[in-house]
C-alpha cells in the first residue's frame, strides 16, 4: 500500500506537499484542479516500469500507452524545464523483505517492512536524465547520484548511507546511468562486493506498480455478444473492455470472495449481483454461452424478480459503466492498488452512494487500496456516514479537495472527525447550495408579487 506521495514541478503542481495516502483515498475538486494529474503521475511511473526500453528515463506515453502526457517539457510545471521534477514515494511491502548477510552465513542483514523512494529528474536539455534516486528504510539509504568533475557530467556514483559498500579491487570507474529512473545498472554488482541485495529492493518497486491497476472514466459500451477463448486477463482493461472475460475466467478458476468474517464465501458473480441489487440497478444477471463449444457469450440481466431476462444492451447505460468497477474490485489479487477516475459516472445518486460501501468492503476484506478522483457529493456523504457508524475508521481514509491557487494546484486535506463531520469544509465544495436556494426563493417571491398586481 502506498502511504505517502509528494511531487514537485509536475503539470499543474508546483509542490503537492506530503500527501498521506490511506487504504481509501479520495481526490475531489473542480475541473482542471489537478486531481487527475496525481493519478497520471502514478500511471506514468507504471508504464515506465513496464516498458521494455531500459534506457528511457520516463515513458511519458503515446497513443498505445495507459496515459499520454506528451513530451517531458509538457509535464513540467510552467514549462520551466530548468526546474527538476522531484518525487518521493513511501509504501508498505506485502511481506517484509529479508536480506541475508553476504558476509555472514545464515545471518540476516536487513528485515525491511516498508520502503521510501526518492527521485530527481532534470531536463534542461529537453531530454530527461536522472540526477539522483534513492531507496531508504530505517537509517539506511542506497541510491545513485550524478558524478560531477570539473563541472562536467562523467557518470554516476553509488550512494550508501549507514552502510559500507565495499568496492572490488581495481580502478574506481564511474557507474553508467541508472536503468530507467529507478534501477541500479549491472555494473553496481560488478564493482561492489556486498550490495547484491539492491536488485531485490528494485524488484519490490517494480512489484508495487505491477500490482497497480487503472480504470478510466469512460467505459466501453455494452455488447450483445462477447467473445472469450479461455484467456485470463490481468485486470478489466483501462476502459473495462475485459470485464466479462475476467468474470468468465474467475468462474472457470472457481474464485470465491469473502464478504467478511464468519460469512459464507461467494462467487464473483454472486458478489456482483448483490451490489447491483443494492444499487437498484438490476435484480440479477448471468453470463450464458451461445451454444456448446462456442466462444460467444451473452450477458443476460433481469431488472426485477418478475421481469424477463434481457441482453445487457437492453437495460440502462449505467449497468455497463459500473460493472467494470465492481469486477475490478473483486477480480484483482489481494494487495492490489486501484486507480479510478470518476467511478460514479452515469450512475444515479443512490448508486453513487453505494459505491462507497463497495470500496469500504474491498479495503477491509480484500486488503486492496483504492485511490480515486470523484465529483460525487453522494459518494462523499455516504462515506461520512460510514465513518460515523464505525464501518471504517478515519485513519483508513484520506480525503483531499484540490483547487487552483496562483496558477498552481493545491491539495487541502479534509479534516474529518470520528463523527464523519468535515471541520474545514471548503467554500463552494459542491457548488453554492445555499446561494441557489436563496436565489430560488427570491425569484419565487418576485413572481408571486407580480401575479398579485
Amino acid at each position: 500500500m502506498i502511504k505517502e506521495l509528494e511531487v514537485k514541478n509536475f503539470k499543474s503542481w508546483k509542490d503537492t506537499g506530503a500527501l498521506r495516502l490511506a487504504p481509501l483515498t479520495g481526490l475531489f475538486g473542480t475541473n482542471s484542479s489537478g486531481k487527475t494529474s496525481i493519478l497520471q503521475l502514478l500511471l506514468m511511473l507504471k508504464q515506465t516500469v513496464e516498458s521494455a526500453d531500459r534506457r528511457r528515463v520516463l515513458y511519458t506515453g503515446d497513443d498505445l500507452s495507459i496515459v499520454d502526457l506528451g513530451t517531458f517539457a509538457d509535464l513540467i510545471h510552467g514549462d520551466k524545464t530548468e526546474n527538476p521534477l522531484s518525487l518521493s514515494l513511501s509504501w508498505d511491502l506485502l511481506t517484509a523483505l529479508r536480506v541475508k548477510d553476504p558476509e555472514k552465513r545464515d545471518a540476516t542483514l536487513f528485515d525491511i517492512p516498508s520502503l521510501r523512494f526518492e527521485l530527481g529528474v532534470s531536463g534542461s536539455t529537453g531530454t530527461p536524465s536522472v540526477a539522483k534516486f534513492s531507496y531508504s528504510f530505517g537509517d539506511k539509504t542506497f541510491g545513485m547520484e550524478r558524478e560531477v568533475r570539473d563541472s562536467k557530467k562523467n557518470g554516476y556514483e553509488l550512494v550508501a548511507k549507514s552502510y559500507e559498500a565495499k568496492r572490488q579491487r581495481g580502478r574506481p570507474w564511474p557507474l553508467p546511468a541508472p536503468v530507467k529512473f529507478y534501477g541500479f545498472p549491472d555494473e553496481v554488482r560488478g564493482y561492489f562486493q556486498n550490495v547484491g541485495f539492491l536488485a531485490d529492493v528494485v524488484l519490490e518497486f517494480e512489484g508495487l506498480f505491477g500490482r497497480t491497476v487503472y480504470l478510466g472514466p469512460l467505459r466501453e459500451y455494452p455488447k450483445r455478444i462477447y467473445t472469450w477463448a479461455g484467456e485470463e486477463p490481468p485486470d478489466v482493461g483501462r476502459k473495462g473492455e475485459l470485464a466479462i472475460a475476467a468474470l468468465l475466467a474467475a468462474g472457470r478458476r472457481g474464485a470465491y470472495i469473502s464478504p467478511g468474517p464468519r460469512m459464507r464465501r461467494k462467487t464473483l458473480e454472486e458478489r456482483l449481483a448483490f451490489w447491483l441489487a443494492q444499487m437498484g440497478i438490476i435484480n440479477s444477471f448471468s453470463i450464458r454461452q451461445i451454444a456448446e463449444n462456442r466462444k460467444e457469450y451473452e450477458v443476460k440481466v433481469r431488472k426485477t424478480r418478475q421481469s424477463p431476462d434481457v441482453v445487457i444492451t437492453d437495460v440502462g447505460f449505467g449497468l455497463s459503466q459500473v460493472l467494470p468497477v465492481l469486477v475490478m474490485c473483486y477480480y484483482v489479487p489481494e494487495g492490489s492498488i486501484l486507480l479510478l477516475e470518476q467511478p460514479e459516472l452515469h450512475l444515479h445518486p443512490s448508486a453513487q452512494a453505494w459505491l462507497a460501501d463497495v470500496f469500504i468492503d474491498v479495503v477491509k476484506n480484500r486488503n486492496v487500496q483504492v485511490i480515486l478522483e470523484s465529483h460525487s457529493e453522494h459518494f462523499l456523504r455516504r462515506l461520512q456516514r460510514r465513518i460515523a457508524e464505525e464501518s471504517i475508521s478515519v485513519e483508513k481514509t484520506a480525503l483531499y479537495f484540490c483547487r487552483m491557487e496562483n496558477s498552481s494546484s493545491v491539495a487541502e486535506k479534509l479534516d474529518v472527525d470520528m463523527f464523519g463531520d468535515i471541520r474545514n469544509w471548503p467554500k463552494d465544495f459542491f457548488g453554492d447550495e445555499m446561494g441557489e436556494l436563496t436565489a430560488k426563493t427570491e425569484a419565487a417571491i418576485q413572481r408571486q408579487m407580480g401575479s398579485a398586481v
